[in-house]
């Protein structure tokens, strides 16, 4: 049994999704960062899609009440077990009673919590992921809350484990991302798609699990911003009226007009 001290801001349940469903309306949600999520699993000896803790710029302080082995992986958000520093990115085994922190994030966003056994919260349409919006999945839902209690699933002993340096991502860096244009990149003008292209855009706090709002140079609409939707997937950037982008995430809407796609570097 985990038992919720401090929830953070956001820390939901996720697993890698619910698939399937955005016929009916119904995002995958799942991880935001799925690389950080995966290797926290695989640090902690679980399957890929073991439910764990998805963490949104402050983590959670938790307490265990047995002997097992979690992994903090994802943003840079110190982690401490009784008030000592412990490793991220590595296999830590907290005893009974053991007090887990995660701190405010240094770079980055996202940080995820992984626990032999996986998380056990009621699978919903094949997922145990949380879509806050639509009131399903992980704990009734919602976000976690003080005085919260999870259970894990039973898992054997566990190999300490850890990442490679070169294979921890470095959330401070700024990279380019490259970018598909979509099938309606003749609403916008040339100097509104050079803008996309070229220019530095910066991510803004109004940014949540369905999208990431940018704020950086207008892109221009050739012919004004009422256009007719197409299927959303994973990644698509949409532009509305304002010209300001947002990359849409796991818990987007399932139709929307696009600019261009996220393309894998």
């Amino acid at each position: 049994m985990i038992t919720i001290l401090d929830a953070g801001p956001q820390t939901t349940v996720q697993d890698l999704g619910r698939t399937g469903q955005m016929r009916y309306g119904i995002p995958p949600s799942g991880p935001v960062d799925r690389f950080a999520f995966v290797v926290a699993n695989r640090l902690v000896g679980n399957a890929d899609s073991a439910a764990a803790l998805e963490c949104t710029l402050i983590g959670p302080r938790f307490e265990v009440d047995a002997a097992g082995a979690i992994a903090v992986t994802g943003a840079d958000m110190p982690v401490t077990v009784n008030g000592a520093e412990a490793p991220r990115w590595a296999t830590v085994a907290p005893k009974a009673g053991d007090v887990v922190k995660l701190g405010p994030a240094r770079a980055g966003v996202r940080a995820y919590v992984a626990f032999a056994g996986g998380l056990d919260v009621p699978s919903v349409l094949g997922s145990r992921s949380t879509y806050v919006r639509g009131r399903m999945g992980g704990l009734e839902g919602r976000a976690l809350r003080k005085g919260d209690a999870l259970r894990t699933l039973l898992s054997g002993p566990v190999r300490p484990r850890r990442a490679e340096p070169g294979a921890v991502p470095d959330y401070r860096s700024t990279q380019p991302i490259r970018l598909v244009l979509g099938p309606q990149d003749d609403r916008f003008t040339q100097a509104g798609i050079r803008a996309l292209l070229d220019s530095p855009y910066e991510v803004l706090p109004q940014s949540d699990r369905m999208g990431a709002r940018l704020r950086g140079l207008r892109i221009e609409h050739a012919r004004g911003h009422d256009i007719i939707s197409d299927g959303i997937a994973l990644g698509s950037v949409q532009v509305p009226g304002d010209g300001q982008p947002i990359v849409l995430l796991v818990d987007r809407q399932s139709t929307g007009a696009l600019a261009a796609f996220i393309a894998e570097p």
